[in-house]
């Protein structure tokens, strides 16, 4: 593969009217990641996400696709990379797999002596095989969502760029999907999520990018993101403003008091050094931890919003 990243923007942007939806972001999406592309709905993913794709123009920046320069390089470009985006348009009288098998027909750089063997091997990927021959305007608005699914995973994919992949999935499908997206990544191929749900980047994502107002707030590893997080000693006691005393005196930072509680930021001192400090000062400690904030706490303090947890 050339090029460190499946995925690079260079000032990307998109306004409609005078409206910016995409604020020249420069988005780095690392080969093999499962990156979490999070943000509330209208925070500006999906219109990016078709700005990568080609399906709009941006009004300013650029991009490259797997290294390469798009659009310039599409024909090489697109038959490596399968995508969701609000689904593919199927046909309600034809069955699950006759709708893939027209889709199939229309992609000029698929196989046609391969396409019965591909269309089940996707269909079974997805665990719609049992119901392939079943009308489409009978699919349930899950196995619809799992249609589009397999037809992004006709061919093999270096990458996949899924916009709400789990949309209408209950539980299980949920749980599958997500299953699924772990197995792609771990056969090499890289996974663009899009997703409002914070439980989804949790779980499956190794990177993440926080999307807000079209603005790109922060890019990371998951694991440096959760690494940056400020933690927190929380003291549980009966005297918590004897305990934010200690705390204090021991140099720790943004120390508050609440009831039954006293509160500071955990800094470079050892916890089990803490606890010494309040025991030394007769200070009763009915609880100590160490708590870093997750997520969804993160979030909030990059955009001062709120946001769905999700499940």
């Amino acid at each position: 593969m050339s090029g460190a990243w499946a995925v690079q923007t260079f000032g990307l942007t998109k306004r409609f009217g005078q409206q910016v939806a995409v604020n020249g972001i420069d988005l780095q999406v690392p080969h093999g990641a499962v990156y979490g592309f999070l943000g509330p709905n209208g925070s500006g993913k999906t219109t990016t996400i078709r700005m990568l794709l080609g399906l709009i123009s941006p009004s300013a920046g650029r991009h490259e696709i797997l290294g390469q320069p798009f659009p310039a390089s599409s024909g090489r470009v697109l038959p490596r990379v399968g995508a969701l985006v609000e689904g593919p348009a199927f046909h309600p009288y034809l069955s699950g797999r006759d709708n893939l098998r027209r889709l199939d027909a229309a992609d000029r750089y698929a196989d046609p002596a391969t396409a019965t063997t591909r269309i089940d091997a996707a269909l079974d990927r997805v665990g719609l095989l049992p119901a392939a021959g079943k009308r489409f305007r009978a699919y349930s608005l899950g196995m619809r969502q799992r249609l589009a699914l397999a037809n992004a995973l006709l061919a093999p994919r270096d990458l996949l760029i899924l916009d709400e992949p789990t949309n209408g999935l209950d539980p299980q499908g949920t749980r599958e999907v997500r299953h699924l997206i772990t197995d792609l990544a771990a056969e090499g191929c890289t996974v663009l999520l899009s997703t409002h749900l914070l439980s989804e980047v949790e779980q499956i994502c190794t990177d993440v990018g926080v999307m807000h107002l079209g603005n790109l707030l922060s890019q990371s590893s998951l694991a440096q993101l959760q690494a940056r997080a400020t933690a927190r000693i929380q003291v549980q006691t009966d005297q918590p403003a004897e305990a934010a005393q200690v705390l204090t005196a021991l140099g720790l930072a943004d120390v508050t008091v609440a009831e039954g509680l006293a509160s500071a930021i955990a800094g470079d001192i050892a916890p089990e050094k803490v606890v010494i400090a309040l025991v030394d000062a007769a200070v009763p400690v009915r609880g100590f931890a160490v708590v870093a904030p997750d997520l969804e706490e993160q979030f909030v303090a990059l955009t001062g919003e709120g946001f769905h947890v999700g499940s």
